[in-house]
């Protein structure tokens, strides 16, 4: 088990994951590490109030676990400067990434909870510990499920629980080697994933988004493991685009999928998922070099629906669903 010194994750997760360098506060405002530089610039932006980081959080500043840390930032610095605007607040962060819905219902249960009495000067630090301690009992459990000598395709930034599992596999004498996609348009798998992975001394491969199923056929990709933006209880689970290409893929080739989740959206059905369109822009680039016409006309949806059929299981601190 992972040792706990004031709530934060010890020297087990990379330094992009450690709370300090996802966002701060201070007396004046919300600072937020802007992953879109990294790994070649280390650069934070800066926000005023909570409508500030609520654009930063749309405008992918930062992804993944980052908009809920630095939601619950932005709670308790708005807390300190006017609590009559925290309901204003939580509707303003909750409706920048409506597809991950971690946040809007961490933030919803927060505030019944201040409703109530309570101190959101305590419920904050309580919430950052509780998010550490999810993640440690959930990567328990897909430790358990990595073998060794397993080829573990992933997407996008799979972020805590996903990292802290194949770290303590490794730990525990098992070989494993992660293949990383690259993950058009933001590059979070270039940027983010493998620099992590890297720095963890986790044998890894940078691999295009069209990739995948090839070293599936070549028999070097074993397993599937990604996070989820979202999870139903039938096992549907939404993710970064391109994940259900690779579902397919593993179906065919017999490999299991297994998506991480920090809590199923109970009661919601298919119809409630609002999948996120972004700017076509940003595909006919690849970070600030053009490679398509300004006249091509381009679509991003930015998640995928993968069917609860592609998926092997649903890996939470209550074990695999």
């Amino acid at each position: 088990m992972i040792m706990w010194i004031s709530g934060v994750i010890d020297s087990l997760l990379p330094p992009y994951l450690r709370h300090e360098n996802i966002s701060r506060i201070t007396s004046d405002g919300i600072f937020i590490t802007d992953r879109r530089s990294l790994p070649f610039k280390e650069e934070e932006v800066f926000c005023h109030d909570y409508a500030e980081a609520a654009v930063a959080i749309k405008e992918m500043v930062t992804q993944g676990g980052g908009p809920l840390e630095v939601a619950l930032n932005t709670i308790l610095f708005t807390y300190r400067k006017d609590p009559s605007l925290l309901d204003k607040a939580v509707f303003s962060l909750s409706a920048a990434r409506p597809t991950n819905t971690t946040m809007k219902r961490e933030l919803e249960a927060l505030m019944k909870e201040y409703r109530a009495g309570g101190d959101i000067e305590k419920l904050i630090p309580a919430a950052f510990e509780r998010y550490d301690k999810l993640y440690d009992r959930i990567s328990d459990v897909g430790e358990s499920l990595i073998e060794d000598g397993d080829g573990i395709l992933t997407t996008c930034f799979p972020e805590h629980t996903f990292m802290l599992s194949v770290r303590k596999a490794v730990l525990k004498g098992k070989h494993v080697s992660v293949f990383v996609p690259e993950t058009r348009p933001y590059l979070q798998g270039a940027h983010l994933t493998e620099p992590c992975l890297r720095a963890m001394g986790i044998e890894c491969f940078l691999i295009t988004d069209g990739m995948a199923a090839h070293f599936m056929r070549e028999g070097r990709i074993t397993k599937y493991m990604t996070a989820s933006d979202l999870a139903l209880e039938d096992r549907t689970v939404v993710n970064k685009t391109g994940t259900l290409g690779n579902a397919i893929a593993a179906r065919y080739y017999k490999i299991p999928y297994y998506a991480f989740s920090l809590g199923l959206d109970k009661g919601k059905t298919h119809d409630d998922i609002e999948i996120e369109y972004r700017s076509g822009e940003s595909i006919k680039r690849i970070g600030d070099v053009q490679i398509a016409s300004e006249e091509a006309v381009a679509l991003y949806p930015c998640f995928d629906i993968i069917d609860s059929e592609l998926v092997t299981g649903i890996i939470t601190d209550g074990g695999v669903i």
